[in-house]
Parts: structure tokens; sequence; C-alpha cells
């Protein structure tokens, strides 16, 4: 189970926060939604990011068919939020916070930003900026209620690097918002091939990876 996060004293209980990272077609979403319902079970708040069109663009009919695949996809007892911007602050306007918040996923709400945003080079600091205020105010969503967040994550930093400026800048606050998320006491479990490890478990601090170096290079030089 995921770590509770810092609670707000001026609030009741906090809640926890699980991230579900992973590549394309890694089985994040569905790994996610299992955990949904294995922990809420109808009692889901799913709160949708995706969106087919960015300001005076036609819709994208590609996005527009992953959508409403995803729409068919999930539980009819859940409760749907569609938001693809304000996020953590739409949640909590909600009129019933369900027991369990699925948010999918983190990557298109970073792209909303960006499509939405100031691409200029003096507009960069902006993007970063509401990138980091979205990712706080989903933390905020835990530690203000007492529910089970669980945000699905893409990880885009494994493969090449992007050739066009804008993909190099997606790529660059989508993992800056990952590693936010993750320091904040998210536990963290990574995608692969539809397995899910527990990065949280198995990851070391530099304190403690520095230690395992020194133990084994002195058991070598003995």
């Amino acid at each position: 189970m995921s770590q509770a996060v810092e609670q707000d004293q001026s609030s009741g209980p906090a809640g926890s926060v699980t991230l579900v990272l992973g590549g394309v077609r890694s089985g994040k979403s569905r790994f996610a939604q299992d955990l949904a319902a294995q922990i809420g079970g109808a009692d889901v708040l799913f709160v949708a990011t995706a969106q087919a069109s960015f300001q005076d663009q036609p819709a994208d009919e590609e996005m527009t068919r992953r959508i409403d695949h995803h729409r068919r996809s999930r539980p009819s007892a859940w409760s749907t939020l569609e938001q693809p911007r304000d996020v953590g602050q739409a949640i909590l306007q909600t009129s019933h916070l369900a027991s369990v918040v699925l948010v999918d996923c983190l990557t298109l709400l970073v792209s909303n930003v960006i499509c939405d945003g100031d691409h200029s080079k003096s507009g960069l600091h902006d993007l970063e900026a509401r990138v980091i205020a979205e990712v706080d105010a989903l933390i905020q969503v835990a530690a203000k209620r007492p529910t089970h967040l669980i945000i699905v994550s893409g990880e885009v930093g494994c493969g090449i690097v992007p050739e066009h400026p804008l993909g190099r800048t997606f790529r660059d606050l989508l993992g800056l918002a990952n590693q936010r998320l993750a320091a904040s006491g998210a536990t963290t479990y990574w995608m692969v091939a539809g397995l899910a490890i527990n990065a949280t478990a198995i990851a070391a601090s530099p304190e403690h990876a520095a230690q395992q170096i020194k133990h084994l290079a002195n058991g070598a030089a003995q």
C-alpha cells in the first residue's frame, strides 16, 4: 500500500498517493484500474485528463477514439470527472470525494499544460511552474482528504532524444513531474510487460548506495 503523505493539520486524516509509471502499452492503466477496484470497489472517482482538441484546432480523430475506448473500459459504477487542467483543485471541489481517486494520466495533463502555454524561450519557465503547480495540487488532495490517490504517468525518458524542441520540453517536464511525485512520498510502481515492480521498495538513497559501494570495496581489498 502507498505511504501516507504529510497531513494537513487544518483538516482530517491524510490519504495516500500511489504513482503507477510505465511506457506505452506497459499495462499501467490496467494495473491502476485493478488496484483502484481492489481498494475502493465501486467507490472510485476516475479523473480523465485527455482532451481531443486544443484551443481552436479541430478534434483529433485518433484521440477521440482513444477517449471513447477508455470510457467504455471503465466500470460503469465509477464516477468520472473529465478535467484536462487544474486537476487537483477540481477533485477537491467534487461534492463527494470517493475513497479512491484514479487520475489517468499525468502524461496528458503535462501535455495539456504545454499545448496551451507559451512555447517561446521566455515562456519555458512559466510552463515548468505550471506543471509543478499541477503536481503539488494533486499531492494536496491526499494531504487534505483521507482518500487513496492513484496517478498513472508515462516514462518517456528511456528512448531517443526527441527531434523537436517542444518534444524535448515535454520529456523534461514530465520527468520533473514524475520525480516530484515520487519524492513526495508516493509509492511508485514501475510497469514492465504488464508486471508491477515496487520501485519504492527497492530504491536506494545516495547514502545507502555509498555504504554498499564502500562495503564491497573494503571486502575486495581484504
